[in-house]
């Protein structure tokens, strides 16, 4: 299984871009010609997770600190709010949730329910870290 997606691919580019500037060309040790860094050249700088497995991760610790506060608050309620009417033409019908189930069933954790996985702290930290290490392309 791997994470892609056209945000995920443009962000991974950013980033990439950024640590391009910060770390500036590379001097060739044979040549002496300056040369662009490469991705396996940043990769080797560069011990930071991948920025999509960052975000990812913590959009789920933060579901599961969601899940922990109740059903009576309203960030829980936002959450799994379902609109009554329907949504404009032309725009996406998933909602927060719904990526949130995507994300979940990318690393393999989707069939369980996530709202009583949530209550064991224990096993949220194993999920978030699942997500940190999963490969992704």
């Amino acid at each position: 299984m791997v994470f892609h997606t056209e945000g995920g691919t443009r962000l991974r580019v950013f980033e990439n871009g950024v640590l391009r500037r910060i770390f500036g060309p590379k001097r060739d040790e044979v040549t002496g010609e300056w040369k662009k860094l490469h991705n396996e050249d940043l990769s080797d700088l560069y011990f930071s997770p991948n920025i999509i497995r960052g975000i990812k991760s913590r959009k789920i610790s933060w579901a599961g600190h969601v899940a922990r506060k109740g059903e009576r608050r309203d960030t829980f309620r936002g959450f799994v709010w379902k609109p009554e009417r329907k949504r404009p033409l032309g725009r996406l019908r998933r909602r927060w949730e719904n990526d949130f189930k995507m994300d979940l069933l990318e690393v393999g954790w989707g069939h369980l329910d996530w709202i009583d996985l949530a209550q064991d702290r224990r096993r949220w930290r194993g999920l978030i870290n699942a997500v940190m290490n999963f490969r992704i392309s």
